[in-house]
């Protein structure tokens, strides 16, 4: 158990908050001022206790309160007192290490400075030493970076005397001054590593399977220098991936060209005249293929005109995987166009308008009639009354006209002599027939009548 005891004079007097410092050092002290009640004794069964609560006000009269002085601020908290957050992370932002915009600052300047120390053909230099290095350690991706940054300079040397503009010649660490870059010693020089230097990119990108960008580099490069062999290997090797095989093989014809005797590039010729080979076999394949439909399409076609069956197709048609018109026997794709001993099928879909239900039929043979189907379909199991599609005899078959009107058709009549008959057409390949209850279909023929005439009238 906590027990509290009053404080001594004596004890007060030695924990006397009003002594300060001087200057010297020296301990003073201040004048003692009247001394305070004793505070009330607490129980001794008291657990805790309230401190009492600092008073906001100086006093009227009396010495003044002393001035504490806490210890000094680390240099870097020291350096931010007093500064809003805004402020901070503006001060942050002029870091390179911190820098999330680049803005123009000297601390910029420097890197870049650093950077790109040296004269353009120097840097581009180095920088295909650093590609090299990483080619060699299989990092396709970070060498395919540093070449592209040696291209870049030389580049934009180009750019620049292309507009006439004067060098900067820069000077050694003895302040001689380096040669000039315009002169045509080191433009040749220049070229030379700029030609290096899109040819190893292109073998960055052969091995990244960016057969594009490879053609693209070794064009660049062999625009510079034509004799580069390995960049007529790599350019041919990407156009063989991307079946080019017509194109690469000119790629091995200019390469061998400067190099006869370059193993790899006769290698590469030869698998480039398989490839072709392959090529033309499957594309000779694939003609044969959609010279076949195209007959099958023509013969199709033929019958449905001699059937006398009209068919049209609309700007969206349905999707419908393989379902469609097809003869029977199927058609093989022959020039025969003797249909004498070949039947039609249509998809055929019924329609239940009442209750916006539907069957679909795959292969709806010309020589089958609608009761044929309509036998194995009804009943249906959605009809809740039992007796609207109780079977054959309960409903009643229309089809849409041309005209859009609707014709009755016969339950017990083919379909090929409906199609010939009737002024119905075949739309998108699919048959539609309605199917609906006789006690209802005079209501509901009436209803599609209003429906249509409301639409011709918009």
């Amino acid at each position: 158990m906590v027990q509290l005891q009053e404080i001594s004079d004596e004890v007060a007097t030695k924990l006397n908050l009003g002594s300060k410092g001087g200057d010297d050092g020296k301990t003073q002290t201040a004048t003692p001022a009247t001394p305070a009640p004793a505070p009330t004794p607490v129980p001794a069964t008291a657990q805790t206790q309230t401190p009492p609560k600092p008073n906001p006000e100086p006093p009227a009269s009396g010495p003044a309160a002393p001035t504490v002085t806490g210890p000094e601020l680390p240099p870097a908290l020291a350096a931010t007192s007093g500064k809003t957050v805004e402020d901070i992370l503006a001060e942050l932002n002029k870091s390179p290490l911190f820098m999330t915009d680049l803005e123009e600052n000297d601390d910029v300047a420097a890197l870049q400075a650093l950077a790109y120390e040296g004269s353009p053909l120097e840097n581009a230099s180095d920088f295909k030493d650093r590609g090299n290095e990483c080619f060699r350690e299989r990092g396709w991706a970070d060498a395919r970076e540093f070449y592209g940054k040696g291209v870049t300079i030389l580049v934009a040397e180009d750019r620049r005397r292309a507009r006439g503009e004067a060098p900067k010649i820069e000077t050694d660490i003895d302040g001689n001054p380096q040669p000039d870059p315009d002169s045509p010693e080191q433009i040749q020089l220049a070229n030379a590593v700029l030609a290096s230097l899109y040819a190893n990119r292109a073998a960055c990108q052969l091995e990244l399977r960016n057969y594009r960008s490879c053609t693209l580099d070794c064009g660049a490069s062999l625009r510079i220098n034509a004799a580069n062999a390995k960049a007529w290997f790599r350019s041919a090797k990407a156009l063989l991936a991307l079946d080019k095989t017509d194109e690469a093989a000119e790629a091995c014809k200019g390469g061998l060209a400067v190099d006869p005797k370059n193993s790899p590039l006769i290698k590469l010729a030869q698998d480039v005249a398989k490839r072709a080979e392959t090529v033309a076999a499957l594309k000779r394949r694939e003609q044969d293929r959609l010279d076949r439909e195209k007959r099958k399409g023509q013969r199709l076609r033929a019958v449905l005109h001699a059937r006398g069956v009209r068919s049209r197709t609309t700007e969206q048609p349905p999707e419908m995987e393989d379902a469609a018109i097809r003869l029977e026997p199927e058609d093989d794709g022959s020039w025969n166009l003797d249909v004498s001993k070949s039947t039609l099928n249509f998809p055929t879909v019924f329609l239940y308008p009442l209750h916006l239900q539907s069957d679909f039929i795959k292969a709806f043979n010309e020589a089958d009639s609608i009761g044929d189907h309509l036998g194995y379909i009804l009943p249906v199991p959605w009809d809740k009354t039992g007796k609207d599609y109780a079977s054959t005899a309960a409903v009643e078959c229309y089809m849409e006209t041309i005209p859009g009107g609707l014709v009755k058709v016969g339950k017990k009549m083919v379909l090929g002599k409906i199609l010939a008959q009737a002024n119905v057409e075949v739309v998108d390949e699919v048959v539609r027939i309605f199917v609906v209850p006789k006690d209802q279909a005079e209501a509901w023929v009436k209803e599609f009548k209003e429906k249509k005439a409301a639409e011709k009238g918009k």
